[in-house]
């Protein structure tokens, strides 16, 4: 799909096939929030309350639902402005840029094979045995360790560092600063001192797998650390050795999963959720915002706390807790009674 830097409004509803209120040749050079000052900005608006905040806004356009119409702003009437604005982005995105084929600072062994149609950026590194597929793109400073397999369409961003034998699917996304196939967090005390099991496994990704930015996920001890295909893993998020995800499974940044744990597909997984290692999450389970996984999770559902408990257990447990001054108050008046009547 094209791409541009600015269009116009009239344009813009022939791309998302929406109805336009509004001068055809009135400018856009960006999308932008509702309660933008940008008068070539284009906005999306789903409710009344962002209709109020775009009118009030100094934001030049806006796509808004059927229900919905602003009086005062050019505006393009959508079934789903959400949608709508999504495909919007997609016309404007900007990929970083890079060259085609291999530039002549970047470093690739001999024996490495790298598609005719695959793009290597300055200063980055392919080792040995490595095989970049094609349309792979690899950005300046990132790293491909000896043994890697990078699927048809997958983007490294930069400073990337991929250890040997990481292998992805098709179309995965490896964002700035994210480590694959680093050593599992593997020790024992031998009665003296801490020593290293060494972790001789492996990472692999599904297809369309994207890892965020400072993310990492640890090589397997031995056989195979997974992310299924269409899993998504925001920043900060750490995958320990042996970890096991499902396909189509979200987790959001300072997701922390422990050793040898098992995710089943189509998890969402919120903010801060910590898991105990070798515990078993089966598919379709929901986890709040710092949740603790500290024993299987069996049946689908939502859940919430710590531990981890299905979702109206935990808000029943939440608002007693909210209540526990109060109660121990009443408990010490209670207290005090007995005494009293102990005494006479």
């Amino acid at each position: 799909m094209a791409r541009c830097d600015a269009t116009t409004l009239g344009e813009i509803a022939r791309w998302v096939g929406g109805q336009l209120h509004g001068p055809e040749d009135h400018p856009v050079a960006r999308p932008v929030p509702a309660d933008s000052d940008d008068p070539e900005g284009l906005a999306f608006v789903s409710s009344k309350g962002f209709l109020e905040v775009f009118e009030r806004s100094g934001a030049g356009a806006a796509l808004v639902p059927e229900d919905l119409r602003p009086s005062s702003k050019p505006h393009i009437v959508v079934k789903d402005p959400r949608a709508a604005f999504g495909a919007v982005l997609v016309r404007f995105d900007r990929p970083l840029p890079l060259n085609p084929g291999v530039h002549p600072t970047a470093i690739v062994a001999e024996d490495a094979r790298v598609s005719p149609t695959a793009q290597i950026g300055p200063y980055a590194v392919v080792e040995a045995g490595a095989k970049i597929g094609p349309g792979v793109r690899v950005y300046p400073f990132a790293y491909v360790g000896e043994g890697c397999q990078l699927g048809e369409g997958t983007t490294v961003y930069p400073h990337a560092v991929l250890y040997r034998d990481v292998r992805t699917g098709r179309g995965c996304v490896v964002h700035a600063g994210a480590v694959l196939g680093a050593d599992g967090f593997g020790f024992v005390w031998d009665g003296h001192r801490r020593v290293k099991v060494p972790q001789v496994g492996r990472v692999v990704l599904g297809d369309e797998v994207e890892i965020g930015a400072n993310t990492a996920v640890d090589r397997a001890t031995a056989g195979e650390t997974v992310v299924g295909s269409g899993s998504k893993l925001d920043n900060l998020v750490q995958i320990g050795h042996n970890v096991r995800i499902g396909e189509h499974t979200v987790a959001a940044a300072q997701v922390g999963v422990s050793g040898s744990t098992t995710i089943g597909s189509r998890v969402t997984i919120a903010g801060q959720v910590a898991f105990s290692d070798h515990v078993e999450v089966c598919d379709d389970v929901v986890l709040g915002g710092r949740s603790a996984v500290i024993q299987n999770i069996r049946e689908p559902g939502e859940y919430l706390g710590f531990p981890a408990r299905p979702l109206g257990e935990a808000m029943r447990a939440l608002a007693v807790s909210a209540k526990l001054p109060e109660l121990a108050a009443r408990l010490r008046r209670l207290e005090e009674r007995v005494r009293d009547l102990e005494s006479e």
